[in-house]
């Protein structure tokens, strides 16, 4: 299970970092619509989720949630801090991914967005979540 998992956060990593390597202080601000989060908001958004789904694995991500269920108001400009919390949420995935046995991926965890489901499917999701916003912020980036 481990060379699974590892290959699975290796690919998203790698398919993420295109549009992650484009973010710059010149877009980093841009909406799609007036009503959508900036490229920086949702870039920070990402970091900040994968370090507080590790908790649901026991890891404490001591960090202060700015993003999830709050609106843009401009948490995401300092781009040096969201980087830093995109590469402390991908060492956290590789932690949980060495940490956890394979009989632990069929553990039942209690969320409050999705009820109980197995690790497995909680780590499956954060890296949906990752290109799904990935996919946001690249359209963003051309787009708007």
């Amino acid at each position: 299970m481990l060379a699974i998992f590892t290959e699975l956060l290796d690919q998203n990593i790698q398919t993420c970092h295109y549009t992650f390597n484009e973010i710059n202080n010149d877009n980093s601000s841009k909406r799609l619509t007036k009503d959508t989060a900036s490229v920086g908001f949702i870039y920070r958004h990402i970091g900040e989720t994968m370090l507080m789904f590790g908790y649901f694995f026991g890891f404490d991500a001591g960090i202060q949630n700015t993003t999830i269920g709050f609106q843009d108001e401009g948490q995401g400009k300092d781009l040096i801090e969201s980087q830093e919390l995109i590469k402390r949420g991908y060492k956290t995935l590789r932690d949980i991914i060495e940490a956890t046995s394979d009989d632990g991926w069929n553990e039942l965890v209690d969320t409050p967005f999705f009820g109980t489901i197995s690790k497995t499917k909680l780590f499956s999701h954060i890296l949906y979540h990752n290109s799904y916003h990935a996919g946001q912020i690249g359209l963003t980036i051309k787009r708007a």
